[in-house]
């Protein structure tokens, strides 16, 4: 990923991804009004922030973006599989899902994130976008794996045409977990033996190699993996183990042409 920073905003690129007929960012938490232990550029009222400084932040990170606010489709993410298309209009943000697609070129799609991971997704053939959230549980039960499918039978799209990125998220080095989360991973991917950790008899997840072999199983190609843990950089993502359960939510875009 490239770092680029508009009007003190820091955001996130993929280096794989188009430049020019796409418009995607992950930001970083410098540049908003948000007080600690939202500082600063929180995305999310769920922790305690006002929504007053929730809207200031989300629209310098849209106009640091480029992106026009009326065209933005969000969701209540609830830490599960569903993946929901979005027309002309978006639709309700109360929508509960977690992941979007659409291949309108005047949406642009965006959700929230403090650990869990950030899958955006461009298939330039049939012009489609999508977005995924993907914690420990919506990794296992194949989130990954489900957003590409609803680009497949939603728009046509040729899995291996697809491009991915895999954003901050913890880490491997930061990310233990216990008996049920190792089990739920071994039972998902028993043939990635990377995918869990053991040391020093505690037991470690990566959620980022979980989700690139997730991808690669969908048959997506070209998948660029950040490899930026956000419990490891927390003076620059939100994460909730970093911040010790205190803390806001980074966003992330992604959409088509100029806004």
């Amino acid at each position: 990923m490239q770092l680029c920073e508009r009007d003190g905003v820091r955001f996130f690129t993929f280096t794989s991804f188009p430049n020019g007929e796409l418009t995607h960012a992950v930001f970083g938490r410098a540049g908003g009004v948000s007080p600690a232990p939202f500082d600063s550029l929180n995305m999310s009222i769920s922790g305690g922030d006002s929504l007053e400084n929730v809207r200031e932040n989300r629209r310098r990170a849209l106009a640091a973006a480029g992106v026009k606010a009326a065209a933005v489709a969000t969701l209540w993410q609830v830490h599960g599989t569903e993946v929901v298309a979005v027309a002309a209009q978006p639709g309700d943000p109360l929508t509960q899902a977690d992941a979007l697609i659409t291949n309108e070129r005047s949406v642009t799609l965006f959700l929230r994130f403090a650990d869990c991971v950030p899958i955006l997704l461009f298939d330039p053939v049939r012009r489609v976008t999508g977005i995924a959230h993907a914690g420990w549980r919506g990794t296992v039960a194949g989130m990954a794996q489900n957003v590409v499918r609803a680009m497949v039978a939603t728009y046509g799209c040729v899995a291996a045409n697809i491009l991915a990125g895999v954003g901050p998220a913890v880490g491997p080095a930061r990310y233990e977990v216990g008996a049920e989360v190792a089990d739920a991973a071994r039972a998902a991917f028993p043939h990635e033996n990377d995918i869990l950790q053991v040391r020093a008899d505690k037991t470690y997840l990566d959620l980022w190699a979980a989700n690139a072999a997730a991808l690669r199983a969908a048959g997506v190609r070209s998948i660029e993996v950040a490899q930026v843990c956000t419990a490891e950089n927390n003076h620059e993502f939100f994460s909730h183990r970093g911040d010790r359960g205190q803390s806001g939510r980074f966003g992330a875009l992604i959409g088509m042409g100029v806004n």
